[in-house]
């Protein structure tokens, strides 16, 4: 560095810290800085906390992953269930009443068949199962893990009360609904 573009920033330094306080002995403060910085602070943790929520995310199934249709979608015995795994969610495609919903709350009916079937939408590997509200597989209701986009697999089973989810194992957080058995 030139001696001239020392003595620039030496300038700088020096009228740019004027009038500042003595960092050691906080003898001297800007209230209205403290007040912004404050007022910074709260607001931040308002906003953080909107973000983490409060434990509700409105969305009606309660695993956060947004089908927002309430309390769900009744779906009628015989009906088959068609599902696009999608990494980010299972998105409804048929029957009409969840078509585009991701990871639409399914309302079955005990002790009647259903079909859900699926189609690997982006390649990545999924599979299909139901399990009970502790994670444990239902009667061995599960397909094979399907890595290759445009494939697909099915379950047809009875529905019955011990039902909670269906759920992908290899995306557990994103890929999982709700089943409810009545």
């Amino acid at each position: 560095m030139d001696s001239q573009s020392a003595g620039r920033i030496e300038a700088l330094n020096q009228s740019e810290w004027q009038g500042y306080a003595d960092v050691t002995t906080m003898t001297d403060f800007d209230p209205d800085r403290r007040t912004f910085v404050a007022a910074s602070g709260a607001a931040l943790t308002i906003g953080l906390a909107g973000c983490l929520g409060g434990g509700g995310d409105d969305n009606g199934n309660g695993n956060g992953n947004g089908n927002g249709n309430g309390d769900g979608i009744e779906i009628s015995p015989g009906t088959t269930i068609k599902l696009d795994g999608l990494t980010p969610g299972w998105e409804g495609l048929a029957p009409s009443s969840i078509e585009g919903e991701t990871n639409p709350t399914l309302i079955l009916q005990e002790g009647e068949t259903y079909t859900m079937e699926w189609v690997n939408g982006d390649g990545a590997t999924h599979d299909l199962e139901i399990q009970d509200a502790d994670g444990g597989v239902v009667n061995d209701l599960t397909t094979e893990d399907i890595g290759t986009e445009g494939e697909g697999d099915d379950l047809e089973f009875e529905a019955s009360t011990e039902m909670a989810t269906y759920i992908c194992t290899f995306h557990p957080t994103t890929m999982v609904g709700d089943l409810v058995v009545e």
